[in-house]
């Protein structure tokens, strides 16, 4: 598989072979082609990272294998630069104010043809599209999913990538976490670091210091952190072409409370034996049955109060996602994570995140620092 052939997308043929399974998936579907907006889906057909507001930009897919063609304002042109469209020889119906851009969409795909759209695609564009063939769309999402969710080797590489640079800044958090700093001070030194690091930048950070760490998506605050907090650090971000990272790890400033620890070392415990679940033919909902399952015997069953894990790649979430009633059967190459968390409300709170991708007999995980609680100087 090629290498990075640009800053920030793969070689023209990983996009090629990606556009050739989108049409054969979407003809298999019994639909005539496929409309995808701005967004994670066009990134991933070809690399474009162009914006849409008010006016139509959309990748127009037909199903028989004809030529995709890309609707844009021609004063959007440049956002196209950097992507693979040119190289693949996709023609261009560029349209100025004034123009119908929907009228084009339809030179790719007959009025009356059943088409569907990508989920990202606003409501403004979807209207006048469904006008415009007189048909209702569906959503793209059975087609795109099923390209998205099993990466190719490039993406994995790219998620190696990522996971080891989120790693070095989890090693690096006892420069900044320590009592008297607020948890807005520690966030923005994690934030530099996970650029210095060599993410593009800084998706997200939560520092979820004492009670705040009994909230799951707790982002950072002005709270002063203490010395015996137990403090959740959950971060991540992109790294080129656009592939994110996200871990977790739980610290604690001083020795911890026996209690606390023996709650952490459960926790610990129930991580791994949902990591030694996946493989190939397992369901989803069985992943987060065994980290909820092993929580519940030790009575901390009530205390996990969400799913156990998401897809990851171009989106932070996306699928497969690890929970319960999704019964779809893992395959090799699907990426995600493995996050169980206890959460006990104005108290303190502790999860555990590694992404894993699943292999022909078990999984790689992406992320190698500790999981048992760090204890860092008080």
């Amino acid at each position: 598989m090629n290498d990075l052939a640009a800053p920030g997308r793969f070689g023209v043929e990983v996009y090629r072979a990606r556009l050739e399974r989108a049409a054969a998936l979407a003809r298999e579907a019994g639909l005539d082609g496929l409309v995808v907006g701005t967004g994670p889906d066009l990134r991933y057909l070809t690399g474009s990272r162009a914006h849409s507001f008010e006016r139509l930009t959309a990748l127009v897919v037909p199903a028989d294998g004809g030529t995709p063609t890309v609707v844009v304002p021609r004063l959007e042109l440049a956002s196209l630069t950097d992507s693979a469209v040119a190289e693949l020889g996709l023609p261009l119906n560029d349209w100025v104010d004034g123009v119908d851009p929907y009228a084009l969409v339809t030179r790719a795909l007959p009025v009356g043809a059943r088409i569907a759209v990508d989920e990202a695609l606003p409501a403004l564009h979807l209207i006048p599209l469904a006008d415009r063939f007189g048909t209702t769309p569906i959503l793209a999402t059975g087609v795109l999913r099923r390209l998205r969710m099993i990466k190719d080797d490039a993406e994995v590489e790219a998620l190696r990538r990522a996971g080891a640079a989120i790693d070095r800044v989890h090693a690096r958090t006892g420069e900044w976490l320590r009592p008297g700093r607020t948890e807005a001070e520690v966030a923005a030194d994690i934030s530099a670091a996970i650029v210095a690091e060599g993410h593009t930048g800084a998706e997200f950070v939560i520092v979820g210091s004492g009670p705040h760490g009994a909230d799951p998506h707790h982002e950072v605050s002005e709270r002063v952190i203490e010395s015996g907090d137990v403090v959740v650090v959950d971060i991540g971000g992109p790294v080129e072409p656009g592939y994110n990272s996200d871990s977790t790890r739980t610290y604690v400033l001083g020795e911890p409370d026996p209690v606390v620890a023996q709650r952490c070392a459960l926790l610990e415990a129930a991580q791994q034996a949902a990591v030694d679940v996946v493989r190939p033919g397992v369901t989803a909902e069985s992943v987060d049955a065994a980290a909820r399952m092993l929580l519940a015997e030790h009575g901390l069953g009530e205390v996990f109060v969400h799913r156990t894990g998401h897809g990851i790649g171009l989106s932070v979430h996306e699928e497969p996602y690890i929970v319960s009633g999704n019964d779809i059967p893992l395959e090799e190459g699907m990426a995600f994570s493995i996050e169980p968390g206890i959460y006990f409300r104005g108290e303190w709170g502790a999860r555990i995140e590694d992404i894993v991708v699943v292999t022909a007999d078990g999984c790689e995980s992406l992320n190698r620092r500790p999981h048992g609680l760090t204890v860092l100087p008080g």
